[in-house]
């Protein structure tokens, strides 16, 4: 039985077709989302380098160091957030040599990435610039501008 909220919800079909992004703050909170973003980026980019020379496979550390640039650039925010929250708690999880340390920070990437996720890119990413805010100015019907 659905209550009244739940069944007025189901009837407004603009309520799924809501943007990936609802806001790109600035100032301090876009600040923040920066640094969050710049602290899961760095890691990821930095152990894909690494063991680029000392792992036999190439590919997942190629694709770990690109999610981390395109975290830190701002690119793709959402779904890069939620794709690194998912293989990090594989890799907290997965079985293998114990890595106590690398448990928990895996854990820590995969928290912070799905917060990266929910919150958005902020002002200060190409997200913001690609799909931000935009100013619409509406003239007459004959094609002239708006008195002021």
């Amino acid at each position: 039985m659905l209550g009244d909220g739940a069944a007025a919800l189901l009837l407004r079909r603009d309520v799924t077709l809501q943007r990936l992004f609802s806001t790109f703050p600035d100032g301090a909170p876009g600040r923040g989302l920066l640094l969050l973003r710049i602290s899961i980026g760095l890691p990821l980019i930095c152990w894909g380098v690494a063991d680029l020379h000392t792992s036999s496979t190439i590919l997942p550390d190629l694709v770990a160091a690109a999610a981390g640039v395109l975290v830190i650039a701002g690119l793709g925010t959402p779904l890069a957030g939620a794709l690194i929250a998912v293989v990090e708690a594989g890799l907290a999880f997965s079985p293998g040599p114990v890595r106590h340390v690398e448990e928990w920070v895996y854990l820590l990437l995969a928290a912070l990435s799905a917060s990266l996720g929910m919150l958005g890119p902020g002002a200060w990413s190409l997200d913001a610039r690609l799909y931000g805010r935009k100013v619409f100015t509406i003239g007459d019907r004959y094609g002239g501008r708006p008195e002021r």
